[in-house]
């Protein structure tokens, strides 16, 4: 709903499920926000959400072009 307020510790545990849920999908190798968004059951628009600040923060890394889209691949071990 908008204008709903959510609870603080509900925001972090989301964060936390989507960030193991898209790095679980990239150890498969580097993909685009669509693949990641099938891989993961979730709508592109909210994956991109989460994939441009996983790349702001270190966690993903663009790789190449592909058909229009940037795959991202996973960057272990930093970000964390």
């Amino acid at each position: 709903m908008k204008g709903e307020i959510r609870d603080v510790r509900e925001i972090i545990r989301e964060e936390m499920l989507m960030r193991a849920k898209i790095m679980a999908a990239l150890q498969e190798g580097p993909m685009t926000v669509p693949e990641i968004a099938l891989a993961v059951g979730r709508p592109a628009h909210e994956v991109m959400y989460w994939v441009m600040g996983m790349r702001k923060y270190g966690q993903v890394a663009e790789t190449e072009e592909d058909d229009g889209y940037f795959k991202y691949r996973a960057v272990l071990g930093e970000g964390k």
